[in-house]
């Protein structure tokens, strides 16, 4: 961090830096707990080769979402920014690492 600091004199983006890292929860974004992980596993069944193979596995497997499966996604966001409120903000490891 130093080298990086003395490169960079006053303009050290990082938690702990000169400008303050946005707080960004992967944990209270619907594509990053949910989406992402869920057309990994179905568009890797697909076994694309090129992009555009890739691409059309995408298509054919975001069409079918069912609207109850979203509906329970969007009531598990609601819990998460309650708890989210509760923590004050604090990270939700309860969420993302249940047991």
């Amino acid at each position: 961090m130093a080298i990086v600091r003395n490169m960079f004199p006053g303009h050290l983006i990082s938690r702990f830096g000169d400008v303050p890292w946005t707080p960004r929860s992967p944990d209270l974004s619907t594509c990053d707990f949910f989406l992402w992980g869920y057309l990994k596993s179905r568009v890797c069944a697909h076994k694309p080769r090129k992009l555009n193979s890739l691409k059309e596995a995408i298509r054919q497997e975001i069409r079918p979402i069912d609207r109850q499966l979203l509906d329970l996604v969007m009531d598990d966001f609601k819990k998460r920014l309650e708890n989210c409120i509760q923590e004050d903000g604090r990270n939700l490891t309860d969420i993302i690492f249940k047991t």
